[in-house]
């Protein structure tokens, strides 16, 4: 049987329950659907934003983040994954992302969810600009925890196929 995956760039935005209803959809055998959505904050390092700037790479984008899903799938057990980045210009409150991650059991469907959502924030080819208030742009880098997060699964830590 294929697990079902679901990997969309969009400007529009998304319906996480929608979404989520279509993952697990005609599937019985799913007892957990993890999720993970990202909300554009109305500040960013302390400064008010008007909105991010969401850029990437067409087609390099999605093969990355589908390399990513299948280390996810190979690392859990899992019954389907989504994820919906967003791109382009997104005002303070709108979704940014959607990760679901579908399993049998919590466990797995939280570690894959963490997973992927650490990738997409390291190392994802996207690069974000901050709108500020007078109409200037500013790139935003990366962030020290945000690579720390992500270094910890580097070494094929932690697989989690318990049943939970």
């Amino acid at each position: 049987m294929s697990v079902p995956v679901t990997i969309r760039l969009q400007e529009g935005d998304f319906d996480l329950a929608a979404e989520t209803a279509a993952l697990a959809r005609g599937d019985t055998s799913i007892g957990a659907v993890a999720s993970f959505g990202g909300l554009c904050r109305g500040s960013e390092d302390g400064e008010a934003i008007a909105a991010l700037r969401l850029e990437h790479y067409p087609g390099m984008a999605e093969a990355e983040i589908a390399r990513h899903v299948e280390e996810a799938l190979a690392r859990w057990p899992l019954k389907g994954v989504t994820v919906i980045h967003r791109h382009g210009r997104i005002e303070p409150g709108e979704n940014i992302v959607l990760v679901l991650a579908a399993s049998s059991h919590r466990q797995a469907a939280f570690a894959a969810a963490e997973f992927l959502m650490d990738y997409l924030k390291t190392r994802a080819p996207f690069w974000k600009s901050g709108e500020r208030l007078d109409g200037g742009r500013d790139w935003i880098d990366a962030r020290t925890a945000d690579d720390d997060a992500a270094a910890r699964w580097d070494n094929g830590a932690p697989r989690q196929d318990a049943k939970v």
